[in-house]
């Protein structure tokens, strides 16, 4: 069955109109008829298998049937923290956070980011970003999106931090490996120069482990991506 986003909440025995570029997917491409049965689902965890019944020239009807038991969600719920990136960067970021089953990514200004957009700028920014979590969310067939959230002053995340049960920093002069157990996680990634000494002593006094991703010094977009492997091996669903 075919499988469509819709921004409706969806429950059993309700009837949902779908409007946009997902109806006309439904009924210029695909060609769908009342009586298919495709499936529903927005992004907050659940998805649902419903019937077509009704058609017309902007929109879909169908009938919501019954909730679908999904796999495809870890076990591990993790947050990465990002410390601002050049902009391009940033938005790159987000399609491979969403495929690794990343719960929540905050971006954050640390001391060394370069890049610092005005607030008119960042509005614009969150909007996009939501926008290609959205899309990632149809592409890789997770049944909850990418929680973005927006952008936090280091101090803010530390805090944040605090409700999770494993508090990480990658560092490049950390020895220290990924400890082994942990639920809800955070992980702190730095930007193109890397956290400040004064960085790291502060997130180690709120409780945060300075830790590794290996020897060798890696560019700030592939150390995060690394890291989310990492942390999805050793604590969700990604294992060898």
């Amino acid at each position: 069955m075919r499988r469509f986003f819709t921004d409706a909440l969806i429950t059993e025995n309700l009837n949902i109109i779908i409007t946009g570029s997902e109806a006309n997917h439904i009924k210029n491409v695909l060609r769908l008829r009342a009586g298919d049965k495709i499936i529903l689902f927005n992004g907050s965890g659940h998805e649902y298998k419903a019937e077509i019944i009704a058609v017309s020239s902007n929109s879909v009807e169908a009938a919501v049937l019954q909730s679908i038991e999904s796999w495809r969600e870890s076990p591990a719920d993790i947050i990465i923290a990002q410390a601002f990136l050049k902009e391009k960067k940033m938005d790159e970021m987000i399609r491979p956070l969403s495929e690794l089953g990343i719960s929540r990514w905050i971006p954050f200004i640390a001391e060394r980011s370069v890049s610092r957009p005005d607030e008119k700028r960042l509005a614009a920014r969150y909007e996009r970003w939501k926008s290609i979590a959205k899309e990632s969310l149809k592409q890789c067939r997770r049944i909850k999106m990418l929680e973005i959230a927006p952008v936090l002053s280091f101090e803010e995340i530390l805090r944040i931090g605090q409700d999770c049960d494993l508090r990480l920093i990658f560092w490049e002069k950390a020895v220290e490996a990924i400890p082994t157990q942990g639920h809800k996680i955070i992980a702190l990634l730095g930007p193109e120069g890397g956290f400040s000494e004064s960085e790291v002593k502060m997130a180690q006094d709120a409780g945060f482990a300075a830790v590794t991703l290996g020897p060798r010094i890696l560019r700030a977009e592939t150390a995060t991506i690394a890291a989310s492997v990492m942390l999805q091996h050793c604590f969700g669903d990604m294992h060898l």
